[in-house]
């Protein structure tokens, strides 16, 4: 069974989650499958994957009620403000097949429009409070997103979900969200955001870095693995994403070993605060494309 955490308002959430970023809607319901056979109870989500649809029908298909899986999802720019970001609701459960989520979040603090992002985040509290969602969070803040938020709204998020992995850290971003009970979530957990396709040729694997090798080597494990240990023992939630179903098993496979306090010093030495995917701070035209309502 995977660990769970527990988040600022009480709700127990599996530790490792399995995600869909970037999975073609045509493969995502086979993956979500796959990951729930294999064991994940944690499935992460966005109205701007695309893919939400699927997500459930991967859910039906592993033979699961929707209720045992921690469903995380998240509400794109285009839907922010409030009565907007209500109807996101709606059109998220209709497409995941569900009435309740159990986590949904903001996608991007999108400071360029942040008033409309402060009204989504009071509809995330009244579905909270009326319990369409078991818990709210936004997704890649930094501390000052954060800090104008909790001075403008109620509810301290549960979660803050952001690029974190061995090359980037974002420390600064963890001490805040420490500091105020949100729990840190890394996406891109093993680096993947550093070997995209496209992304640039001066950027280095994470999994081919030579020390994450060769911790990897004195555990029998591999560096995938070693990177989701080193997040799960640092108490954070870690979303990685695969469609193949033997590297889904694999990253599943990690909770039967300890890095010990040398190994997981020399892992956090390795930030290079150098961000490998899109800055918070910087407005994008995507951010105006409209999610379909089905």
């Amino acid at each position: 069974m995977t660990p769970e955490l527990v988040l600022n308002n009480g709700v127990a959430m599996p530790a490792l989650g399995f995600g869909v970023f970037q999975s073609p809607p045509e493969e995502t319901a086979a993956a979500v499958e796959a990951a729930l056979r294999v064991g994940y109870r944690h499935v992460d989500t966005a109205a701007a994957y695309g893919n939400e649809r699927e997500v459930g029908d991967g859910i039906r298909r592993a033979g699961l009620d929707p209720a045992d899986v921690f469903i995380e999802t998240k509400v794109w720019v285009s839907d922010y403000g409030y009565d907007e970001t209500l109807h996101a609701f709606e059109k998220a459960t209709r497409k995941l097949g569900v009435d309740r989520l159990d986590l949904l979040i903001l996608h991007q603090p999108a400071p360029d429009r942040f008033d409309r992002t402060i009204a989504a985040y009071r509809a995330l509290e009244k579905l909270l409070a009326g319990g369409g969602v078991r818990a709210i969070g936004v997704s890649n803040f930094m501390r000052h997103h954060l800090t104008e938020l909790l001075a403008r709204t109620t509810v301290v998020p549960a979660v803050n979900q952001i690029e974190l992995h061995p090359y980037f850290s974002q420390p600064d971003v963890q001490k805040a969200d420490a500091e105020h009970g949100i729990l840190t979530q890394a996406w891109s957990p093993i680096g993947g955001i550093t070997f995209y396709p496209g992304w640039g040729d001066e950027r280095r694997s994470v999994l081919q870095d030579p020390d994450i090798g060769a911790i990897a080597a004195a555990h029998g494990r591999t560096p995938a693995q070693t990177m989701l240990r080193w997040q799960l023992q640092h108490g954070r939630s870690a979303i990685p994403k695969s469609t193949n179903p033997a590297w889904i098993a694999e990253n599943f496979d990690v909770f039967d070993f300890e890095l010990t306090g040398d190994e997981m010093s020399r892992i956090d030495g390795l930030d290079r605060g150098v961000r490998n995917g899109p800055d918070p701070e910087v407005a994008r035209d995507i951010f105006d494309r409209p999610i379909p309502e089905d």
